[in-house]
């Protein structure tokens, strides 16, 4: 069964405008299934196949004239002396949408691509299934709390039930478990891990200790939605700092964590200048933590943690599906424990974003937003609340209540 995906239509936008487009992500989130798609009428060569691989490594002058463009090169990564030659073909021909690749392994793969194909590529990062691809709503706009794209969601809002909400934090957002819902959810996360491991960061680094690295990802879930302290991460895993910061900037360049970068300038001097770490599937974050069904998760102590975490990352699949790789995202916190979890800069306004799981939103839920009215050279624009209450509605001035189904 396919699921449509939002960034069919970004692809299909992005294809007009440079000679290749290129689709990076983790593993097994639809990036071949999605190009497919888009890119029906081209070649199609994956580079997993070692017969192709071997062409590719002994004769990458050939390749393109055994297989011409419009191609599609699936795990490009495997073969990055074709690069120049889609440079070569790019420059010559002048035509748009001629190549289409994909990779999970995108920190090896970028350098390549700024040093051959700047300004010849589009590049889009792709996430697991959203909640509204995997509902079926077709509304894509980037979230932000304004009062236009309230108005717009609306128009196609989908009521979740409490207990359906748990369910997908649980499940994750690998299109698999959606396609086939009888797939077992502990086997499949055990093998992902597994392959994770044993082919993308055994190939790209000496990690010399798997199964360190394994508990060095454990860990690293363990710590979904706090402030990132590195070196108790170490600590716990029995690792220098340097190695720590070293696996951690494989599991971001792999698309599995992000980063949430504080907002501070010359105004705020108090704010803390640490990001935010989260997963970027909450499947595998429940998987790694040991919290294996639906139930013990949404009452367990990381419930919290969790619902951020799938509100953040539903945030920012949305602004990938876009095409927005540069995202507006930060948080705010400062040495007097006032937090922001999220802020949305847009048209310069500061969009501030609370997360909670209750049902229960009340104006102290915000009382910290006012902490950005001390910025001269930015204005505060409308925030939310974005938590389980099944309504949207007024809080007070310029903050509304929005029901999650709403991101």
């Amino acid at each position: 069964m396919y699921i449509h995906r939002h960034m069919e239509e970004t692809v299909k936008r992005i294809e007009k405008m440079f000679g290749a487009v290129m689709v990076t992500g983790p593993r097994q989130v639809g990036k071949t299934t999605l190009l497919k798609q888009v890119a029906k009428n081209a070649a199609y060569v994956t580079l997993d196949d070692p017969i192709m691989l071997q062409s590719v490594s002994n004769e990458p002058g050939t390749f393109f004239k055994n297989t011409p463009p419009p191609v599609f090169v699936d795990e490009i990564q495997y073969g990055p002396n074709l690069f120049p030659y889609i440079k070569i073909i790019v420059d010559s021909e002048k035509k748009k949408g001629q190549f289409y690749l994909s990779g999970s392994q995108q920190f090896k793969m970028m350098k390549n691509v700024s040093e051959s194909l700047a300004g010849r590529l589009g590049i889009m990062n792709l996430l697991g299934l959203s909640m509204r691809e995997i509902n079926g709503v077709a509304f894509s706009d980037p979230f932000v709390p304004t009062d236009e794209y309230f108005e717009n969601r609306r128009k196609s809002d989908t009521n979740f039930d409490y207990k359906t909400i748990w369910e997908t934090i649980h499940r994750g957002s690998m299109p698999e478990l959606y396609a086939n819902m009888d797939f077992d959810w502990n086997a499949f996360y055990g093998a992902y891990v597994r392959t994770y491991i044993e082919r993308d960061v055994r190939e790209l680094t000496q990690v010399g200790d798997e199964v360190k690295f394994l508990k060095f990802m454990t860990v690293v879930a363990s710590c979904t939605g706090q402030l990132l302290n590195l070196a108790s991460v170490a600590r716990d895993v029995g690792i220098s700092q340097p190695t720590a910061d070293r696996w951690l900037s494989i599991l971001v360049a792999s698309n599995l964590v992000y980063l949430l970068q504080p907002y501070h300038n010359n105004v705020i001097k108090r704010a803390i200048k640490t990001p935010k770490l989260y997963f970027l599937d909450t499947g595998l974050a429940a998987y790694l933590t040991r919290w294996n069904t639906v139930d013990v998760l949404m009452n367990g102590a990381m419930a919290g943690a969790f619902f951020e975490t799938f509100v953040i990352s539903e945030i920012i699949k949305s602004y990938y599906n876009a095409g927005v790789l540069d995202l507006p995202l930060y948080f705010y916190r400062d040495k007097e424990q006032n937090e922001i979890d999220l802020i949305i800069w847009q048209n310069g306004m500061l969009h501030p974003v609370e997360i909670k799981k209750h049902a229960d939103p009340n104006k102290n839920d915000v009382k910290a937003f006012t902490q950005l009215d001390k910025l001269k050279d930015l204005k505060r624009g409308t925030g939310c609340v974005i938590c389980m209450y099944d309504r949207f509605t007024t809080l007070e001035r310029d903050v509304m209540v929005a029901p999650i189904s709403f991101i």
